[in-house]
């Protein structure tokens, strides 16, 4: 078969994939060493694509069905296979109402950029008038940044929202925090740029009723959102906005400034984003996804502080406050917050579920792209395709996927 014509490919579908099928690996929550060969008990299983590209409509679609991206590749974990389940978090930026202490990180780094120490407290609640309006996410987030505070201030604090870009200075602070942070010095500029700076997504514009102030993003896609303090780049997160969400995909900063939370202050933020893009007419604009929740695993379970959160139910895929799910987590390994029934507990098992079956009407309407000699791009049947001729490998692969779709979205997809 001839090499695959990458641009006759992206012109013939919005979301165009590679089907990758199932896949085994260490898992990263409770393996304690990643050089060692894993053991039953330490494995975590995944469906999992490649894409060309991708609608943003149709990654939010994949996003409340469990999936998420790493560059270009998109995986779903299996979670009752897997020794640590990773379920779907989002966040109501809408409702959100921030604690006391996720106040207190916002308070502590304004006076910080503003006062240059950070120490002094806060007004007393002896001081404040009674028609002082209560703590505002959003202007309480914008205060300390230059352009939004008219004041003198010690530093200048400013933060960009720009589409993904390579560039020297990220790579170093990449580099930095993947060292302090996780221990890893086995970094290259190529692994952050698969990782962080590929996206499979198409820009879309975002259907405001009216244009919107300069510092809200007009289109859906994937961003950076760069954190600079007197001109130095301090930290960044990688964003994807949707069209009912923003996705966090990855932050990272100076260790230099660990102690200001700016993880913390990070999702913070996010969730002002939400509620900006929100107010300024785009009423389905409510979520930011926070990646996945791991119960068993301590420092994952801190996503769990932001309230009102939701899981994603991981059999019928509806939203379950997560308050409503913490007994359950606490009492099985797997749970189905739909179905309790349905919660195992005891060690993750070997996955034994064999093939999916697809239904004949959905599968005649999955399509697939290949290549001719010549580098014409031909759209066909999938069940005419060389590729579902391959019963060992690439059909498998392709049955997968498209259960882990779900039969509507893998109508949507074209493979190649």
């Amino acid at each position: 078969m001839p090499p695959p014509n990458v641009e006759g490919l992206k012109a013939v579908a919005s979301n165009v994939v590679s089907p990758q099928g199932r896949d085994i690996s260490i898992c990263n929550y409770c393996a304690s060493d990643d050089e060692k060969m894993w053991s039953e008990g330490e494995t975590s299983y995944a469906t999992g694509f490649t894409a060309l590209q991708l609608s943003c409509d149709a990654y939010q679609k994949m996003l409340d069905r469990g999936w998420r991206r790493s560059g270009t590749y998109c995986y779903k974990p299996e979670l009752k296979h897997s020794c640590c389940p990773q379920y779907t978090i989002k966040l109501d930026g809408v409702e959100f109402k921030p604690t006391k202490s996720q106040r207190k990180v916002v308070k502590r780094w304004t006076r910080f950029v503003v006062d240059g120490d950070g120490t002094r407290p806060p007004a007393s609640p002896t001081s404040i008038s009674p028609n002082e309006p209560q703590f505002s996410l959003v202007s309480s987030i914008h205060e300390p940044e230059t352009g939004w505070n008219t004041g003198q201030t010690s530093h200048k604090f400013e933060v960009t929202l720009q589409p993904m870009s390579y560039t020297a200075e990220k790579y170093a602070l990449y580099e930095n925090y993947q060292v302090n942070a996780h221990q890893d010095s086995h970094n290259m500029p190529y692994l952050f740029y698969r990782f962080l700076v590929e996206s499979p997504l198409l820009g879309e514009p975002i259907p405001y009723p009216s244009p919107p102030p300069p510092h809200l993003p007009t289109h859906y896609g994937s961003y950076h959102q760069l954190y600079r303090l007197d001109g130095r780049l301090i930290a960044f997160s990688v964003l994807d906005i949707l069209p009912t969400s923003i996705s966090s995909v990855y932050f990272m900063y100076d260790k230099k400034w660990a102690n200001f939370s700016l993880g913390k202050l990070s999702v913070l933020r996010e969730a002002a984003l939400v509620k900006e893009i929100h107010d300024a007419g785009v009423p389905d604009m409510r979520s930011v996804f926070l990646g996945f929740y791991v119960h068993s695993n301590h420092k994952m379970r801190s996503k769990g502080a932001y309230s009102p959160s939701y899981l994603l139910d991981p059999e019928e895929y509806s939203w379950h406050p997560f308050q409503d799910c913490v007994g359950l987590l606490n009492r099985h390994r797997y749970a189905c917050f739909s179905k309790p029934q349905h919660s195992l507990d005891g060690p993750a098992g070997p996955h034994e579920e064999g093939i999916p079956v697809i239904p004949d009407d959905v599968l005649d309407d999955t399509r697939f792209a290949q290549t001719k000699e010549g580098g014409e791009v031909q759209v066909i049947p999938v069940k005419e395709s060389d590729y579902w001729m391959d019963e060992m490998y690439m059909r498998p692969a392709m049955l997968t996927v498209m259960d882990s779709l779900g039969m509507e979205l893998a109508k949507e997809v074209v493979f190649y």
